[in-house]
């Protein structure tokens, strides 16, 4: 059998954050033009999960929130090029509070709190499938606790 090289998908947070019945999104430049998504990112090395989400709805929202409960993990190809495939850790996470004066992340032109109607509108400019998808796994009551993950040689998480 021929040697093959490892595949590796990107590992990926979002903060899925729900306050009087709007959800926090931010809308960000993209290549495709100005485009919708939770709170998202790259989980980085050497932070928990938990904390990954924390990151970045801080850097791309200005919001500090807490992981609640597991949405759920998905797994999906980039529209535009699909052998690049991202996995998902959706957290239902609760607004504690906002710093208005936060530098958000380059390309973030602002967060927005939108109803899951709004959403649902708006497919067309969702960075990806999975925002929507999140959103009514969410509103379905889709909740896993935390103590699913096992974070070993972490350093302790908040």
């Amino acid at each position: 059998m021929a040697h093959q090289t490892q595949w590796k998908p990107n590992a990926t947070v979002a903060a899925i954050v729900e306050r009087d019945g709007r959800f926090l999104l931010v809308e960000e430049q993209t290549s495709a033009g100005l485009m919708l998504n939770q709170p998202a990112g790259h989980w980085e090395q050497g932070e928990t999960l938990l904390a990954a989400t924390r990151r970045e709805a801080y850097e791309e929202t200005g919001w500090h929130v807490e992981p609640t409960a597991l949405v759920g993990i998905y797994a999906a190809p980039k529209r535009d090029e699909p052998e690049l495939v991202y996995l998902r850790f959706a957290f239902v996470c609760t607004a504690l509070d906002h710093d208005a004066d936060a530098v958000l992340d380059d390309g973030i032109v602002r967060p927005l709190w939108l109803t899951a109607e709004e959403i649902a509108a708006s497919v067309d400019r969702q960075r990806s499938s999975l925002v929507y998808r999140c959103v009514q796994d969410y509103l379905a009551g889709r909740r896993y606790p935390l103590d699913l993950l096992t974070h070993t040689g972490f350093p302790p998480d908040r």
